[in-house]
């Protein structure tokens, strides 16, 4: 049994009186006996909280920046009324901070015998799973002079997701793929490899795209017309190594290369290619192969959200060798990973040659746009220091990339806000180019 505030107070103003007119145990018995009997009493009619049911339903997933509702119902088996104060704990992360407080305390009502809801509100901020933690419930008696406390254990997880912010850049990305492929009005021929069908000539096409036997057989000169490459192999490969812990902004590196990715298979999978994804450090993180169109993203969403950044050193040989057996025939092999220069000329450069020889390999990399300011900073003897190093680092990223170019690398430098729409633009040149 313990006590509340209230039973306190009364004990205090009882004392005022014994100490002015009696002041002995026989007035303190006169106060602080009927006061213990009131005590038990209260305790005794307070609702049994061992024997509450919980049971949870609700959200089992949300994005990153969204809120998920739990609810809990309570069931009160008991003969008495409960008259409760609950608190639904749940990590630290799983609300906004200052909100804690508000969102996981609930006051409840629940006569004997029946049932009640209460419904906690997360909003993650970060990705991952959220496990709840223990349901502490308080039960009063009708006069709130003592209570009974007890927790209970009600098991449920919500898996924060990212947030694919880029999804806004899929319409006009489409809309360019549209173009490609050649189901939009167009006055030249569609770009591609594969061909589509025949067409009467236009003055403007491209005389080489003329086929002579069809023109021999019909009354018209006929061209060929041509449509993007299908059914290729695209296998995006996330570096969670140590350099993907890095923060530009207020998200590690890993996030941005995450959306970016989310953006490039969605984009893929509407062009009717395959798209597998592969999360590699020092062993497989996680590894999504063979989905289909309808369910690809869904696959990949849930595999990234338990995606964290490991604070140790890629083995680059060990990526490249997973990353072949995961693409045994030539695909396009994205890999989100850094351009500094150890890492790259250290790791990466050695064990790319078994990459390019075999497939198209295109480096999409974080910038820090911070390091654009520094370089831009003048004014004092400060600015001009961090200029000088900030103009340093973009030159031996600069040359990093160049290094990779030589080996016949497409690379993609952007920042965060612009990673993902850069890299679509990317795939939809190499696709017009017809090098998938």
């Amino acid at each position: 049994m313990a006590l509340t505030g209230r039973a306190a107070l009364l004990a205090a103003l009882g004392s005022l009186p014994v100490g002015i007119w009696d002041a002995g145990w026989t007035g303190i018995l006169a106060v602080n006996a009927p006061l213990a009997i009131a005590c038990a009493c209260d305790y005794a009619l307070a609702a049994p909280v061992r024997r509450l049911g919980l049971t949870r339903s609700g959200d089992t997933s949300v994005r990153l920046g969204e809120s998920a509702d739990v609810t809990l119902t309570i069931t009160n088996p008991s003969r008495r009324p409960l008259r409760a104060r609950l608190r639904d704990a749940w990590p630290p992360s799983s609300w906004q901070p200052g909100t804690e407080m508000q969102a996981s305390r609930h006051r409840l009502t629940v006569p004997p015998g029946e049932r009640r809801r209460v419904t906690t509100r997360l909003r993650p901020v970060r990705r991952g799973d959220r496990q709840a933690d223990r349901v502490t419930v308080r039960s009063y008696g009708p006069l709130r002079l003592s209570f009974r406390q007890g927790t209970h254990k009600v098991p449920w997880t919500v898996r924060v997701l990212p947030p694919f912010t880029s999804r806004k850049h899929l319409p006009s990305k489409l809309a360019r793929l549209r173009e490609l492929d050649g189901r939009t009005s167009l006055l030249t021929r569609g770009e591609g490899t594969e061909f589509d069908s025949l067409r009467e000539y236009i003055p403007g096409d491209d005389t080489r795209s003329i086929d002579w036997r069809a023109t021999a057989r019909q009354s018209m000169v006929a061209v060929r017309t041509w449509r993007p490459e299908r059914d290729r192999h695209i296998l995006l490969v996330l570096d969670t190594g140590r350099t993907s812990a890095g923060r530009v902004g207020d998200v590690p590196r890993l996030d941005a290369a995450m959306d970016a990715a989310l953006l490039l298979a969605a984009l893929a999978s509407r062009a009717g290619d395959r798209v597998d994804l592969l999360a590699y450090d020092r062993r497989v993180r996680a590894l999504v192969q063979g989905r289909a169109a309808n369910d690809l993203l869904p696959s990949l969403v849930s595999a990234m959200a338990t995606l964290e950044p490991e604070l140790l050193e890629t083995d680059a040989r060990g990526l490249t060798a997973m990353a072949l057996r995961t693409a045994p025939r030539r695909s396009l092999i994205v890999l989100l990973t850094t351009l500094d220069a150890a890492p790259v000329e250290e790791g990466l450069l050695p064990v790319l040659p078994q990459l390019t020889q075999r497939h198209t390999v295109l480096v999409a990399s974080v910038a820090d746009p911070h390091v654009a300011r520094m370089a831009a900073s003048r004014g004092n003897v400060e600015a001009v220091y961090e200029a000088a190093a900030a103009a340093q680092a973009q030159s031996e990223r600069r040359r990093t990339a160049e290094q990779l170019r030589r080996h016949g690398v497409t690379v993609v430098d952007a920042t965060p806000e612009d990673l993902a729409p850069a890299l679509a633009d990317a795939y939809l040149a190499l696709k017009a180019a017809g090098r998938l």
